[in-house]
């Protein structure tokens, strides 16, 4: 499907939709492929980033398979 069939598409489907939720959706995520998506930290937050990297480089990190089994111990199963 070209970008104009697409285009054409979603245009014929925003203007049948009644669902509010679904119309603010859709114009969220073409306003945010628009932006930059710079996002501003707060200095809890960098510290929190700092710290996990300081961790991953001491090698203080659980592999995938090493967490789902810390959790199903967590869960009971």
């Amino acid at each position: 499907m070209t970008s104009i069939e697409l285009k054409k598409r979603l245009i014929g489907k925003i203007n049948q939709t009644q669902n509010n939720e679904i119309l603010e959706e859709m114009y969220r995520l073409i306003v945010n492929e628009e932006t930059d998506n710079i996002y501003e930290l707060s200095d809890e937050q960098k510290k929190a980033v700092e710290e996990a990297r300081q961790q991953f480089k001491n090698g203080q990190f659980l592999k995938s398979d090493q967490a789902d089994k810390e959790i199903e111990e967590w869960l009971g199963k």
